[in-house]
């Protein structure tokens, strides 16, 4: 008897062939007579005598690693049986089962037992009695579960495998459904595809199907003759599941659509539509994944009646037959780590086709492109903007395209009197079909310094000098005034400087920490030229706690804030476990007696401006409420108040908003009239899977607040009502919709939607 290596109670025999694990068992009889052999004498048994020759004949045999309680070999039978939580390993196939046995003769390995096989791909087979050749490759399989890597699993009574990979099921059941929740209970799949005969290529990871039919919640509902999917989890070629809708302006529509992989980088989509009141439409999406970047095109395509507007957007005429359409098309390109480029181009060929046929609620586009270079300390921007007015009552020719948009902006590295220095150039260039034209171009450098002082304050100084370079033509054509400047070329000089202070003051607060921080900041410049120069991207003017400390309150470059000023306030924030409450108020005094540019309204037209704050609770996940509001300095009344608040969870939600601007606004000024308009929305689970969900808009501007509004002080804009179904593998639902904005061939009414889609499979 050879001597043997002592070894755990647990037999393990690593990198030895298969084979040789066979005949290493047949020539060793029982490992457990051998523990008391000596590790030099078994160390020399393997590498000397019979035992050496047979290891040299079977080295180029495939490896097997191999573990096993208990291994024994049948004589008589010539067969090797492993007992007791068996592993065997070769390369990147693994099976683990109860009992393993080996007939040497026929080279058949059964595994029977709680057996977990795991082939080359990473899938997973589980079943209780299963044959492998002696490559470790599964031959025949029975009550068996297919796990492949992405996730799908493939049931069935029977089931071979060839040497390639392949399996045919006889009798199987395939769903992308967990089969437990995420409690870890066990529970039954909302759909499946039940077969005849299942064939999965491991080659084209492809699996066919012969004799489907789609189950749901256990009911079989219809066939799917000729069903073949991927089992890699990729996109593959098909058709989706049709989509039914009803809506007012199209009656009822029938949308299908084919998916074509192109390859891996790029696919296309087919859609068409059918509708009762209407022109049918197609459509077609392409998109793209490129070394650089990626990129898709949308484009929707019919030819159909509607109704002639004017520059104003009023209807004008009758109807007429014409080719209607939308186009749109963004990317991202990545040409280095510093420099990319990033685009969005849309465009429709009317103002109502979007809404009529239900693709988009906006009431204007915008395209866009960018290219832009980054780096630690340099920023360069070349970019352009362009909108298209669609539910609008405005002429189009009035609206700018921004081409082309130039900004740079460098940090030097030394610092300068202990401060960080930006300097900036900026171009522009605004050009209207039928209004004002407007170039500018402009330098800018600022210095910054932050001190901490030894009591704790934090100082703040900016110093800021500019030189701006206009020139307009075509100046009579903005309606307002104030916003037009003079006409020609127009230099204008800033200079600015600021000192702010804040203390932060910490301490403990009903067992929670509280944080006071008063803050005051004292900002001068001389008198600036601004009426000379040309507003086009400083008009939305209004004091709000954003912009309360900034060092100018106008939102753009065009308009500059003169004169002296001194701006005052405080921060708080409470923090309890899981809690979290900050406010802010503040207001400032102007210190100048100078005119001032801020319309009336705006809460900055006085010495004293109004009052501005913000209020933030949260409790962890489950609470938000965000409070904003500017009240009258001289009666407190509310000029500003919105709230946006979110309360509940994932799954059970309630969302609010609210809005209220009643400033006063001069209706000369087209952005900044006033408004009221609440949104509500929400949603309710139930049944684990279940839920209702309903949102809507409402209008509540009256005559009061704006003369030119037709609202009675309660007009919905939109609201919307629906039921759905979604878990890891399955959506379904029911929505209905209802808008109240009209404009020609755009109908006001309802529309109803049903859906249903399988996650992962080539159905949408």
């Amino acid at each position: 008897m050879l001597p043997l290596r002592r070894y755990p109670p647990k037999a393990s025999l690593r990198s030895v062939p298969l084979l040789g694990v066979a005949a290493f068992a047949l020539f060793a009889a029982q490992p457990a007579y051998a523990q008391g052999t000596p590790e030099t004498t078994a160390q020399q048994g393997e590498s000397e005598g019979a035992n050496a020759d047979l290891i040299e004949a079977l080295d180029g045999e495939r490896e097997v690693d191999f573990e096993a309680d208990e291994i024994r070999y049948d004589e008589g039978a010539d067969t090797v049986t492993a007992q007791g939580d068996v592993i065997l390993e070769a390369g990147d196939q693994s099976v683990r089962a109860e009992r393993v046995v080996w007939n040497r003769m026929t080279g058949e390995i059964v595994a029977e037992g709680s057996i977990r096989f795991v082939d080359a791909d990473g899938n997973q087979l589980f079943t209780e009695r299963l044959v492998l050749t002696d490559q470790l490759e599964a031959a025949a399989m029975s009550n068996l579960l297919l796990v492949f890597r992405e996730g799908a699993r493939l049931a069935a009574n029977e089931a071979r495998r060839n040497g390639e990979g392949d399996i045919a099921l006889d009798k199987a059941a395939f769903s992308t459904c967990s089969i437990v929740n995420e409690d870890g209970c066990p529970k039954s799949p909302s759909w499946r595809v039940t077969a005849e005969r299942v064939y999965y290529d491991r080659e084209t990871q492809r699996i066919r199907f012969r004799g489907a039919y789609l189950e749901l919640f256990g009911t079989r509902l219809l066939p799917l003759p000729g069903l073949s999917i991927r089992a890699d989890g990729s996109a593959d070629s098909g058709f989706f599941i049709p989509e039914v809708e009803l809506t007012a302006s199209n009656g009822v529509s029938i949308s299908d659509s084919f998916y074509w992989r192109i390859a891996d980088n790029r696919d296309l989509e087919l859609t068409g539509y059918i509708y009762t009141a209407t022109a049918p439409m197609v459509s077609a999406k392409y998109r793209q994944l490129t070394e650089k970047g990626a990129f898709q095109i949308t484009g929707y395509g019919t030819y159909g009646s509607r109704l002639p507007l004017t520059a104003n957007g009023q209807q004008n005429g009758e109807s007429r037959n014409d080719i209607r359409g939308y186009l749109t098309t963004n990317g991202r390109f990545q040409f280095n780590e510093n420099l990319s480029l990033t685009g969005s181009l849309r465009y429709a060929s009317d103002r109502t086709f979007l809404r009529r046929y239900d693709i988009s609620r906006e009431d204007r586009i915008r395209s866009t492109v960018a290219l832009e270079h980054i780096d630690d300390n340099s920023y360069l921007s070349v970019a352009g903007w362009a909108t298209q007015l669609l539910l609008v009552n405005q002429d189009q020719g009035q609206v700018p395209i921004a081409l082309p948009l130039i900004d740079y902006r460098q940090r030097i590295e030394e610092p300068v009197l202990g401060g960080t220095v930006e300097v900036q150039g900026n171009t522009l260039a605004i050009t209207r079909t039928d209004g004002q034209d407007t170039q500018r171009a402009f330098a800018r450098a600022q210095w910054n310094l932050r001190k901490i002082t030894s009591l704790g304050q934090e100082v703040s100084f900016t110093a800021l000098v500019r030189g701006d370079v206009y020139h307009s033509a075509q100046n009579d054509l903005t309606t307002t005034a104030l916003y037009a400047g003079t006409e020609g070329w127009q230099t204008r000089g800033v200079a600015m400087a600021a000192i702010d202070i804040k203390w932060p003051l910490i301490g403990e607060f009903m067992g929670g920490t509280q944080t006071i921080t008063p803050r005051v900041q004292l900002v001068a410049a001389p008198s600036i030229r601004n009426l000379a120069i040309p507003n086009e991207d400083a008009r939305a003017i209004d004091l709000e706690d954003s912009n309360l400390f900034a060092l100018n309150r106008f939102p753009g470059y065009d308009r500059v804030e003169d004169g002296a000023r001194m701006t005052y306030g405080a921060d708080w924030q409470l923090n309890f476990p899981g809690w979290r409450i900050s406010s802010t108020i503040g207001q400032s005094y102007r210190l100048s007696t100078e005119p001032v540019l801020f319309p009336d309204g705006t809460g900055l037209t006085e010495r004293f401006s109004d009052f501005v704050g913000r209020t933030e609770v949260r409790y962890r996940d489950f609470l938000k409420l965000v409070h904003r509001f500017r009240l009258d300095k001289d009666n407190l009344a509310i000029r500003r108040a919105e709230v946006d608040a979110t309360l509940g969870s994932d799954r059970t939600y309630v969302e609010l908003g609210y809005l209220r601007l009643n400033r006063n606004i001069d209706f000369d000024f087209e952005d900044l009239q006033d408004r009221e308009e609440l949104r509500v929305a929400g949603r309710i689970a139930f049944a684990n899977y279940w839920s209702v969900f309903g949102s809507a808009v409402i209008n509540l501007t009256d005559a009061a607040e704006d003369p030119t509004n037709a609202s009675d002080g309660f007009e919905a804009l939109r609201t919307r009502l629906g039921i759905a179904y979604a878990d890891d593998c399955l959506e379904m639902g029911f929505t209905w919709r209802r808008d109240y904005i009209e404009l020609a061939d755009a109908r006001s009414g309802n529309s109803f939607q049903l859906y249903f889609s399988l996650r992962n499979l080539s159905f949408r």
